[in-house]
């Protein structure tokens, strides 16, 4: 059964069949990779990577075309998918599939045009020990997809970007994320308000949700906390932590103790050891 799109064949026509210049549907292409303002507005992305190319098709992203480098003899992931396309294929001559993926070690097999995920909340179905990660205005695509990565891996349900902050589709936080960001809701909110509005409808259905906000003199050790029920976890901003707002919403403020000469943890770093310390103590309950 083909995985193509409904929308992958409506936008086949306005497609060719091989690019071998640099003209305006190039420029286009290329301006993905580094403006978030031509990403938002035209709602696509460059995926680059063998791994998150293969985890984009396979949690069901709508791949607008397949980009190859045209080569006699692909390897057996690249022949696959070429033989059964998640959407149009357009050859782009190598020299330019190299600048797309960004390599200079020459081009690669293939690349994905992509459409960006929905940013809605109501994509969010969470179990009833759900984990979603909140992201309060990082300011590093690498960091966004470094925590994706780390929820994908210990159980998250979801990882939500709230404020002004780096793109979560940047080539760099896509690299970064080795593909997991596609493997479960990531979601750019404007601000605490929305989740916080999103989190009351579920509190009022009878779900005891905790609120649990990381900071480095938060008062409270991460492992003394109880977070057997489903959890929001924020993390801060890499440099100033978490904002007025989502701090005074907190039901509780942990920190991870450090020793050492290090000021700090990494956000990503700190995200992932509570995502551990949560699924540890889940564990240890259910082994009781």
């Amino acid at each position: 059964m083909s995985r193509r799109h409904p929308a992958a064949r409506e936008h086949r026509s306005s497609l060719p069949a091989r690019l071998e210049r640099r003209n305006a549907l190039f420029q286009q292409w290329q301006s993905l990779l580094s403006n978030r303002t031509k990403r938002s507005r035209s709602g696509e992305m460059i995926i680059q990577g063998v791994r998150p190319i293969t985890l984009a098709i396979a949690h069901g992203v709508e791949i607008r075309a397949l980009l190859s480098d045209g080569r006699a003899q692909p390897s057996r992931w690249a022949r696959d998918l070429l033989e059964d396309p998640p959407g149009p294929v357009v050859e782009l001559a190598p020299e330019l599939m190299a600048e797309l993926g960004e390599r200079e070690d020459g081009a690669p097999e293939l690349l994905a045009l992509a459409a960006v995920p929905s940013d809605a909340l109501d994509r969010l179905t969470p179990t009833d020990t759900a984990v979603v990660v909140v992201f309060d205005r990082p300011s590093g695509p690498g960091n966004i997809g470094s925590l994706a990565r780390s929820a994908d891996a210990l159980g998250a349900e979801a990882l939500l970007i709230t404020g002004h902050s780096a793109d979560a589709w940047d080539p760099a936080a896509i690299r970064a994320s080795t593909g997991s960001i596609f493997a479960l809701p990531v979601l750019r909110v404007p601000s605490h308000r929305e989740v916080l509005d999103w989190l009351g409808t579920r509190r009022a259905l009878g779900e005891p949700w905790t609120v649990l906000g990381l900071d480095e003199a938060g008062g409270h050790e991460l492992s003394a906390e109880d977070l057997s029920g489903p959890t929001l976890v924020v993390i801060g901003n890499e440099t100033v932590g978490m904002s007025a707002g989502w701090r005074e919403a907190c039901d509780v403020v942990a920190e991870i103790p450090i020793g050492g000469s290090a000021s700090s943890l990494n956000a990503a770093v700190a995200g992932s050891i509570a995502l551990y310390e949560i699924r540890r103590q889940r564990r240890s309950t259910r082994h009781g």
